[in-house]
């Protein structure tokens, strides 16, 4: 079983190479995206074999239409934020992309051609301060630079716990192959019992030696009960202290901040269309390349193709409020999230919600700021739909500790006793808040960030698709009654 793990690595940006490196993750973007034109998505898939999501995006860019109008424009910084969900160990991953073989984007004569001579890793963080000059440039140095900047992640789910990117793949290969195999002999088939078809289809894929992954026993994770029980024990015993620190919360700070009162409608439209761009709320097409950077006509011209996108990414900053209080309650959110979510979040919905593969809060920058990022199926306006509608009190317990989210009362509490899902998801349990359903949804567009690259090594697999593909290859192993070899059929 692997264990799935996060990164966040944090770099300040060289004013001098900021238009650069815009250039070339613009362009990188344009390239993973053109998998027709391209091989860079399979120069990922290759030599990124263990991850299962990454990105990097430019944050504090006074020149973005996303932070120029900041009050504190003139003061930021701009920093290259990189995220990954990858298999194995933190050190593997640094080693993989510190000896990153992924050829670097070079412009002679106006068109854009690969150099071997350099790696991307060195191409994209040479435009990083402290990062190791040419002469100076090698594995260990490029490791302890990436390592120097990790920022801790307050808190990770994980939407298929413990399935490796090659199981995943593995399985889904196997639905394939089981789903072919009953279309194409429907004749062979017709005349048996479920319980016989599953037999025969055990039997087969055993000897088939092209699949492999069956030779290996795997369990689906489960919730322990247990654990859970020891966890409401505790908060239970924590009570008192929970209901006094409420009335902090609302009486003390809540009732004086101040909240979002922004409609959708007075959201810029070119900032919307700029974070549609990753998302299939668009027709589809894709960008012509980035000023600058043509296709050598030799290789591949690149023109626009229909896409459907089957996940979409969700990338966040927001500013914490200010105060102790406020970061004190976070930070007690942020340590029961990673408390619950490994008891009783692995099955493929967080908070009843199927559409997750990944998600991660990141507290940086002194405790003063909090990144968000998420890898989810479906529409931007879907997902946070599912959020409002199943756990709107969670969000509005983590996010009204920072600036100028939707009025939150901290002190609903009729929605406590219509327990589902293990916690309340009633609108009267933090009411407001999130459940302010169109001031929270323009708050969630104008604290969104667009996101320079973002790759997925498995983009036509839903969460949903992933977790049935690892309960079909875990049925097959086993000896079906005719009623559950039924059910097994339904998953493909």
């Amino acid at each position: 079983m692997s264990r799935q793990n996060p990164l966040t690595v944090i770099t300040p940006i060289r004013p001098d190479k900021l238009e650069e490196l815009r250039e070339i993750l613009d362009y990188m973007k344009y390239t993973l995206e053109n998998i027709q034109g391209f091989e860079e998505r399979s120069k990922f898939k290759d030599l990124y074999e263990e991850v299962h999501y990454l990105r990097w995006i430019i944050i504090d860019d006074k020149e973005s239409e996303f932070f120029k109008h900041k009050k504190n424009a003139d003061s930021l910084k701009p920093k290259l934020v990189f995220s990954s969900n990858f298999d194995k160990s933190v050190g593997h991953h640094l080693d993989d992309l510190s000896t990153d073989k992924l050829a670097s984007i070079q412009k002679m004569d106006g068109m854009a051609v690969y150099s071997d001579g350099h790696t991307l890793t060195d191409q994209i963080y040479s435009c990083c301060i402290g990062y190791p000059e040419s002469s100076n440039r090698t594995h260990k140095t490029r490791k302890d630079y990436l390592r120097d900047h990790i920022v801790k992640v307050s808190a990770f789910y994980r939407g298929s716990p413990r399935r490796s990117v090659t199981q995943i793949k593995e399985e889904n290969e196997l639905r394939v192959r089981l789903r072919k195999e009953l279309d194409d002999n429907k004749d062979k088939w017709k005349d048996l019992s479920a319980k016989e078809i599953h037999r025969k289809l055990k039997l087969l894929i055993s000897n088939d030696h092209n699949i492999t992954i069956t030779d290996t026993k795997y369990r689906m994770p489960k919730n322990s009960v247990f654990k859970l029980c020891l966890l409401v024990l505790v908060i239970v015993l924590l009570l008192p202290v929970i209901i006094i620190w409420l009335f902090i919360v609302q009486f003390g700070h809540e009732k004086y901040d101040k909240y979002f009162t922004t409609y959708r409608s007075d959201i810029p439209r070119k900032n919307t269309e700029i974070l549609e761009e990753y998302e299939d709320l668009t027709d589809g097409e894709r960008p012509e390349p980035v000023q600058g950077f043509a296709v050598d006509i030799a290789t591949t011209q690149p023109k626009k193709d229909m896409v459907i996108n089957y996940q979409n990414q969700f990338s966040q900053l927001v500013d914490m409020k200010p105060g102790k209080v406020r970061l004190i309650t976070f930070k007690a959110m942020m340590l029961f999230a990673r408390v619950i979510i490994p008891i009783w979040y692995v099955e493929g919905k967080l908070l009843n919600i199927p559409t997750i593969h990944f998600a991660r809060w990141v507290l940086f920058d002194d405790n003063k700021r909090v990144l968000f990022f998420s890898n989810f199926d479906g529409s931007w306006q879907q997902y946070l739909g599912d959020f409002i509608d199943q756990s709107g009190w969670g969000l509005s317990a983590i996010f009204s500790n920072t600036t100028f989210f939707p009025k939150t009362n901290w002190l609903g509490s009729t929605g406590f006793f219509s327990m589902k899902n293990i916690l309340p998801k009633s609108k009267m349990f933090f009411p407001g808040g999130a459940y302010d359903e169109e001031h929270f949804l323009a708050w969630s567009r104008s604290t969104e960030l667009p996101t320079n690259i973002w790759y997925s090594a498995y983009p036509d697999l839903s969460i949903k698709n992933v977790n049935n593909n690892s309960r079909i290859r875990v049925l097959l192993a086993k000896n079906l009654s005719e009623k559950k070899a039924k059910k097994f059929f339904e998953l493909i």
